[in-house]
């Protein structure tokens, strides 16, 4: 009789490497095993709960002999909350991991000639390196194993793993900067005094449902209540968190009740303070609202940005279109060395600020359009903007529309600078332009510490 195939345990299996998505990589009889939280170097015993024909999943039973490169985790909730699953590996191998995804994804599965891929960029901080973390609340918090799994209490934390409606409780988290904790646990210990309902994600119905939490480097914080519904408690709330905190610049709330967590289509009421944040960079300012985007990793940012200006390679006098702009980061970084930049972003609000951005800067080069990119990029946009020189492209993580690209194709640009958080669409992009570019340098940048996630900047030049 055949085993099923739960039934499969591999025993004294050797961790090989590390593979995109965080998993580790083993080899059992010419099969890869993939599996969570391996290490380079351990030998563990594998249950395996998937198997295919090429390959194998599972999950480590067992660890039998750790590797010397292992690491202990700083985080009391790693292994249950989704993220920072790479806090077993030391910091070297994780940049190492993270250069050999892009290489992956761009020569061995893209087949694209490139040169020889940069080391990835190392982060400043490694810990408390975010200046943005979104809360969800939770009226039946997920509970550990040797809880009572029957007992029902609220949380405030991150959604675990795949499961939409269930939310781990967090202590601390190691991602933001204080007071990010403080404020959070300070919100959950006041609403549970008072008996004011967490949300309750499956019926959709609640008082405290999620919350934002932005900062810049020089201490300036932006909160986010969100609530389920209306009620006279969240003016009382808010003024307790105001009283507890003074050092916070910007609060806001909103009233959500529609059934996701998004805040990209609800209107962001300012209760108290400025109505944003500002971050600086290099002499510029720039304004961060309730709803813009801005890198999650400041000081990381700013090197990524200098990557994307040194590959532009400007010398004052090129035409630059910045498409997917953002609030205008990248647009007014470079815009010294140009002269002029177009800037083109999907979210009306973002262009407003981008827009305040260029004039609070003094920047009068650069103009910035709102609205789909393949309605905006056009033939006729080009021949009334004027032909670009040069393009900077850092679109969304499904890369970019083939309309698009076509037009790009027409526009012929003398150089592209790709930015990606997602090197395997970047990978597809980039093999639509290879017909007429070739790839002339390679950065991958760490922007994540302790995840799988990686950007990578691309340099592209037209064929001669």
């Amino acid at each position: 009789m055949s085993k099923k195939k739960t039934d499969i345990l591999l025993e004294n299996v050797l961790i090989e490497s590390v593979a995109a998505e965080g998993k580790a990589v083993a080899r059992v009889d010419g099969m890869v095993v993939f599996t969570e939280f391996g290490v380079p170097g351990d030998v563990v015993d594998i249950q395996v709960f998937k198997k295919k024909k090429n390959y194998m999943e599972g999950f480590i039973k067992r660890l039998v002999k750790p590797s010397e490169q292992r690491q202990e985790p700083f985080c009391e909730h790693f292994g249950i909350c989704g993220g920072c699953r790479w806090q077993l590996l030391p910091y070297s191998l994780q940049l190492e991991a993270k250069r050999k995804q892009v290489e992956d994804q761009l020569v061995r599965i893209g087949h694209l000639n490139v040169p020889e891929i940069r080391p990835t960029l190392p982060s400043e901080k490694t810990e408390y390196y975010r200046n943005k973390l979104e809360y969800s609340a939770s009226s039946k918090r997920w509970m550990l194993s040797g809880e009572d799994q029957d007992k029902v209490e609220p949380g405030l934390g991150f959604h675990v793993g795949k499961f939409f409606d269930k939310v781990l409780d967090i202590k601390q988290c190691h991602l933001q900067a204080e007071p990010s904790n403080a404020i959070r646990l300070f919100i959950k210990q006041y609403c549970i005094d008072r008996g004011l309902p967490f949300y309750n994600i499956r019926e959709n119905h609640g008082f405290l449902r999620n919350m934002f939490v932005r900062t810049t480097q020089d201490g300036q914080v932006m909160l986010i209540v969100c609530f389920g519904e209306k009620s006279g408690e969240v003016t009382a709330l808010l003024d307790a968190v105001s009283a507890a905190f003074p050092q916070i610049t910007s609060l806001y709330y909103v009233i959500n009740a529609k059934c996701n967590d998004s805040i990209a289509d609800q209107d962001c009421i300012l209760y108290k303070g400025s109505d944003a944040i500002y971050e600086k960079m290099e002499g510029l300012r720039f304004k961060i609202g309730p709803k813009s985007f801005y890198q999650t990793n400041s000081p990381q940012a700013y090197r990524l940005y200098c990557v994307a200006r040194g590959f532009a390679a400007l010398t004052g006098s090129e035409v630059v279109y910045d498409l997917y702009t953002g609030t205008g980061t990248i647009a007014q970084f470079v815009s010294a060395k140009a002269s002029k930049v177009i800037g083109i972003e999907y979210v009306p609000e973002a262009i407003e600020d981008a827009r305040v951005n260029a004039r609070t800067n003094g920047i009068d080069n650069c103009t910035f359009f709102a609205g789909d990119m393949k309605d905006i990029l056009t033939e006729k946009f080009i021949a009334q903007n004027g032909r670009p020189d040069v393009i900077i492209l850092d679109p969304p993580r499904a890369g970019i529309h083939p309309d698009v690209a076509k037009v790009i194709l027409k526009a012929a640009p003398e150089r592209m600078v790709y930015v990606s958080c997602n090197p395997a669409s970047q990978a597809r992009d980039l093999a639509i332009f290879s017909s007429d570019y070739e790839i002339t340098a390679v950065q991958p940048v760490d922007m994540f510490p302790h995840t799988q996630h990686v950007e990578n900047v691309v340099a592209l030049r037209r064929k001669e």
